[in-house]
């Protein structure tokens, strides 16, 4: 009988262990498991220049992407060792929480929302919440964006306060800046509201399009993400951010990458923070 017993239940009991370990929880890697790994999963935009993008010979480069760089050279020795994962606004958390990612470099805008299910670590960026409208609109300021449709990107900070405050405004809503702005473009919307660096590039080349003045939020931090409770990786990150402040690496990262899509008195230090400190 107990051998009976015994031969039902090992079935079930494997697939106990199974769904077992399928529902624990992925444990984030921390600097030694990664440089034992000897590659650095980095999440990353590859459309939305000049942040994170792919040129023309199919290389990921940007700001952040050559910040993720940097980050992989001086952890193990080597820029090339890592291992890109493209991310769209909204699986930037969920990549992190599954441990696809160990390091979220796209852009991230820090809120208490987001800080609640990641780490951040100390800032790179600030950066504000405009509203891009075509010249000729009759939308003069944020009051105006009652009843018209906006815009946004799925999962961005514009998607999360708009959806809070505007109850009037109807979303339009993408997953990919590259689909929101080909919208924008083509009429099927009245503005599209998004991180003023993404807009201000875009008009550059765009002059038909004109920025509203006033923001929708204060100016914000942009940060790298680790998943919740990766001490190791974001005090890592944070000791990396003041050594590269002490050669001022991301101000080189700014002229090559930011400058050249910004007015020429655009001051540096309104948009990067080097060294991590705000």
């Amino acid at each position: 009988m107990n051998a009976l017993f015994a031969r039902l239940m090992t079935p079930l009991l494997a697939s106990v262990l199974s769904l077992s370990t399928l529902l624990s929880p992925v444990q984030a890697a921390t600097v030694e498991e990664i440089q034992q790994r000897g590659v650095l999963k980095v999440g990353v935009f590859t459309d939305k220049p000049p942040f994170g993008y792919v040129d023309a010979k199919g290389n990921y480069v940007g700001f952040d992407t050559d910040l993720a760089k940097r980050f992989a050279k001086d952890l193990l020795g080597d820029e090339t060792k890592i291992d890109y994962v493209v991310v769209e606004a909204s699986s930037r958390v969920p990549f992190l929480q599954s441990g696809k990612v160990d390091i979220i470099m796209a852009n991230m805008t820090v809120t208490p929302e987001r800080a609640r299910v990641v780490d951040f670590t100390n800032p790179n960026l600030r950066v504000a919440t405009q509203v891009l409208v075509k010249e000729g609109s009759s939308i003069q300021s944020l009051k105006d964006l009652a009843g018209k449709t906006v815009i946004v990107t799925k999962g961005t900070t514009a998607d999360i306060y708009l959806t809070r405050n505007y109850r009037s405004t109807k979303l339009l809503k993408f997953e990919k800046n590259t689909e929101a702005l080909q919208a924008l473009q083509d009429g099927r919307a009245d503005a599209y509201a998004q991180d003023n660096l993404i807009l201000l590039t875009f008009r550059k080349d765009h002059p038909d399009f004109r920025l509203l003045p006033e923001k929708l939020e204060a100016d914000a931090a942009i940060a790298p993400a680790v998943k919740k409770g990766n001490d190791s990786l974001r005090n890592w990150v944070n000791n990396e951010l003041v050594k590269l402040g002490e050669e001022k690496f991301l101000h080189q990262l700014y002229q090559q990458y930011l400058a050249p899509n910004l007015a020429a008195d655009t001051k540096p230090e309104s948009i990067i923070v080097e060294g991590g400190r705000w």
